[in-house]
């Protein structure tokens, strides 16, 4: 079901900018019992990023007044999760790549059931492959989740093709940045590594949860370029993002991993 602008509708222009240049961006958020969770973070993503691109801000009241109606309509209310996406368009437009004069920008809201295989991920964890398809350095673009996303659905393509549930993604530098599209951790010892992302990949919602968890709990935080072999010497990996929250990943390839203490109390702490 979607809304456009806040009418329950199918259809968007041939030239809106989003499908023209995917000139937008947007945020995937968990819904527990009609309750959107983490609202206010997924805002801050969304502002973030259309301030980046040079999209006007938002009118935060009626958006969030679309994600009620949204919720409202799709009957999903009566179930433990579901998702909605709040997708963000420049608008139609302009001369040719160019923004100017562009100010009608539009708020697409998806509702969707929740993907039924995450409670089995969460508890017993995924297997995973080695992506061949590498990011390449945007850093103008890094950690925003805007709507230019071909190098993810190449990605998936490959999963697909694939026995594992997902893939660890190098970037062109080749170091390790992410799952196909959730964050990458680690613990090694008594810390907890991340890759950096000043050039490539998506600061998720959940990954900044996870740091904060961190600090809480005054575990040592190493945030750096990391390759694969780095990954490959950890006690515990698992991955993050908003909907399906804390995973933890059993095996990379033909190197296998348990699940530890430190991914399970994260879970404890962070999946709803």
């Amino acid at each position: 079901m979607f809304f456009v602008n806040g009418i329950q509708q199918q259809n968007v222009s041939i030239s809106d900018r989003s499908f023209q240049y995917g000139d937008g961006c947007f945020t995937t958020v968990l819904v527990k019992y009609g309750q959107p969770l983490l609202l206010s973070e997924h805002k801050e993503r969304i502002e973030l990023t259309c301030q980046r691109l040079f999209i006007p801000p938002l009118d935060w009241n009626k958006v969030e007044e679309w994600v009620e109606a949204a919720i409202d309509a799709s009957d999903h209310k009566q179930l433990a999760f579901s998702g909605l996406k709040i997708h963000v368009s420049r608008g139609t437009g302009g001369r040719g790549y160019s923004p100017t004069g562009v100010g009608n920008t539009q708020v697409t809201i998806q509702t969707f059931v929740y993907p039924a295989h995450y409670p089995t991920w969460q508890s017993e964890g995924i297997r995973v492959g080695i992506s061949t398809t590498k990011l390449g350095l945007t850093p103008l673009l890094a950690g925003l989740k805007h709507n230019n996303r071909l190098e993810q659905v190449l990605i998936k393509k490959e999963i697909d093709d694939s026995e594992y549930d997902d893939n660890i993604v190098l970037n062109i530098q080749d170091y390790a940045i992410e799952a196909s599209a959730a964050n990458l951790f680690w613990v090694i010892g008594c810390t907890l590594y991340t890759p950096e992302l000043s050039n490539s990949g998506v600061a998720g919602i959940k990954r900044k949860q996870v740091l904060a968890y961190a600090q809480q709990h005054k575990l040592m935080v190493n945030i750096n370029h990391f390759t694969l072999n780095d990954v490959l010497r950890a006690d515990e990996v698992f991955i993050t993002n908003a909907l399906h929250g804390v995973v933890p990943i059993i095996q990379i390839d033909n190197e296998k991993f348990n699940i530890g203490a430190t991914t399970r109390a994260i879970q404890e702490k962070l999946n709803p």
